[in-house]
């Protein structure tokens, strides 16, 4: 039976990874939410927005602007998609939009690797990350723990853009019912452009915050793109909320399994998703009758 400490240290890290997961799925889900797309490219924006701030953190050795250069590539990444190829498809079946969003993850994912090569890179965490803390009778790495916090208070600055400015209650006008509020005379192509970088520039973030926990490859972000869309799925779709609950879900499950079979992490993941679709398919906290 494994130890309290143990326990304890799976529960934090569970924790860890689910605001990290939440983080990446809150980016998916407003996207997907607002604008129908079911954005394939998202675990990649992950990649280079890692990829982008282990470069600035090697050139300026500060993390902080490593946050934000990983930030804002990824930004720029996604205001280029947005504005250059995805506004032709937001009309288009949704088989083509999955073909052309994979597509451009490709893409990326291979301009990474050419850029990078192939091999894993290791990103040291800043200074003010180093060392542990004891907390009880449980010794847990710093950085992990302010990873919690980092994820957390970003968490909370969405939620306020989306919850108590103008811009988040045209975008959640939007996910409702997007003509009425092209009827009342808003831009909801520019609101879409915005909606579609916040969302690549929360990918890029995590990428960048997670970097000094798991070592970068150019294909990481496959993973975290298949474990996002199961936290949308078990939260609901188009939800802020439902992606905060959905992400601490899955990074317990997936935390707690690797304690006792590593093997089975993700097979209780998709378990677990599976049971939301079968006595809740709109969701934990999605609405009824969404498409």
């Amino acid at each position: 039976m494994p130890s309290m400490s143990l326990f304890l240290s799976q529960l934090f890290n569970g924790l860890a990874t689910g605001l990290l997961l939440a983080l990446i799925s809150t980016g998916l889900t407003i996207i997907y939410g607002t604008l129908g797309v079911i954005n394939f490219a998202h675990g990649a924006l992950f990649v280079v927005g890692g990829y982008a701030g282990y470069t600035v953190y090697g050139l300026t050795d500060s993390f902080v602007l490593a946050v934000a250069g990983g930030s804002a590539v990824a930004l720029a990444c996604g205001l280029v998609m947005e504005r250059g190829l995805m506004r032709k498809y937001y009309s288009r079946p949704p088989e083509d939009q999955i073909l052309v969003t994979f597509g451009i993850s490709i893409i990326l994912v291979e301009i990474v690797r050419g850029l990078y090569g192939g091999v894993s890179l290791s990103v040291t965490p800043p200074e003010w990350g180093q060392g542990i803390a004891h907390l009880g009778s449980l010794i847990y790495p710093m950085y992990r723990l302010e990873t919690l916090g980092i994820a957390a208070a970003t968490l909370l600055l969405l939620y306020f853009v989306l919850y108590r400015t103008s811009l988040g209650l045209i975008v959640r006008a939007g996910i409702e019912d997007a003509q009425m509020v092209n009827a009342l005379g808003i831009n909801v192509k520019r609101t879409f452009l915005l909606v579609f970088g916040i969302g690549a520039m929360a990918a890029g973030f995590a990428g960048v915050i997670n970097s000094p926990i798991v070592a970068l490859t150019p294909d990481m972000g496959f993973r975290y793109l298949v474990e996002s869309f199961v936290v949308v799925v078990i939260g609901g779709v188009g939800s802020f909320p439902g992606a905060i609950i959905g992400g601490i879900i899955a990074g317990e499950i997936l935390s707690l399994t690797a304690m006792i079979n590593p093997q089975y992490s993700d097979v209780m993941l998709f378990i677990a998703m599976a049971l939301v679709l079968i006595f809740r398919p709109q969701g934990l906290m999605g609405q009824e009758g969404r498409e």
